[in-house]
């Protein structure tokens, strides 16, 4: 199948990937956008595993600010040059990142940050659900119930806010095969006002008042 100048312009917009990754791509898939993203992920994927063990000492601490101050974001994203820390593309991911995580609220980075007392605690309730079923789908049950808990509170797995065909992970590896450098998330604070504060309910404001006129 011949694939077009359109296809690939369209593929290289949707991805950022080179032209000829792109045409690959696409004939690799007959012609399927959809799959040569997929494709094009993978291969992201496989460029972002060989290149994890390098040393990402480099990089930029980004932020977010909703509408109303009300809640912001602060993380810390490393690469391993400065040049690639002032891209466009890296910038950008620091700020997708930012704002995933505003809406999101992850309570991780990455699954290895969970400690053994949490995921004990979440298997004990998955085996709670799961009781009076055979041995074997309980352990299914509490595979499925972790997997569901790390998608909800580690960043990397969770599924993107902005696009929900990919994860966060799968988001940075994207970015890892276009400019070729390890990128890694190493930390971030999440704010939101008067969060853990005590706050006086709407009723005791209006006794209060009612108090003070009656003076």
């Amino acid at each position: 199948m011949a694939i077009t100048a359109n296809q690939v312009k369209e593929l290289r917009e949707k991805t950022g990937a080179g032209m000829m990754d792109c045409k690959n791509a696409l004939t690799e898939a007959s012609g399927d956008l959809e799959q040569a993203i997929v494709i094009l992920r993978k291969k992201g994927l496989a460029s972002a595993q060989k290149k994890a063990t390098r040393i990402a000492a480099e990089g930029m601490i980004g932020h977010y600010i909703h509408a109303g101050a009300k809640l912001g974001v602060l993380l810390e994203v490393n690469c391993e040059t400065d040049f690639a820390a002032r891209s466009a593309d890296f910038q950008a991911l620091v700020k997708d990142i930012a704002m995933h995580i505003a809406a999101q609220n992850p309570l991780y980075v990455r699954r290895d940050e969970v400690t053994a007392e949490e995921i004990e605690k979440e298997k004990e309730i998955a085996r709670a659900s799961a009781a009076g079923k055979p041995e074997r789908a309980v352990e299914k049950i509490i595979e499925g119930k972790l997997e569901a808990f790390y998608k909800m509170v580690c960043l990397y797995d969770q599924v993107f806010v902005k696009d929900p065909n990919q994860t966060v992970e799968q988001l940075i590896n994207g970015i890892i095969g276009k400019i070729g450098e390890n990128i890694r998330v190493r930390r971030f604070a999440r704010f939101k006002m008067g969060e853990g504060l005590e706050k006086r309910s709407t009723d005791l404001a209006a006794e209060v008042q009612a108090a003070l006129g009656e003076k």
